[in-house]
């Protein structure tokens, strides 16, 4: 049984691209917290949190078609 997404057992769960994107908006809000801070640590953090930006926007491209796919069954 899915505890976040939408299933037979949880039909007011939500679709993959949902919580991908939330999850990219809640990293967004928290990048814009810290976007300013000099410390060399809150630089790479921010790097790296760029790179899992562009990772997730790249699973709900494909989270987009699985559900188009499912959608045209």
């Amino acid at each position: 049984m899915t505890l976040y997404l939408v299933s037979r057992d949880n039909p007011q769960g939500l679709k993959t691209e949902e919580i991908l994107f939330a999850l990219r908006a809640d990293l967004l809000e928290r990048m814009v917290s810290y976007r300013s801070d000099p410390r060399r640590e809150m630089k790479a953090v921010l790097a790296n949190n760029i790179r899992i930006l562009g990772l997730l926007t790249e699973a709900m491209v494909l989270a987009e078609e699985n559900t188009r796919i499912i959608d045209q069954g």
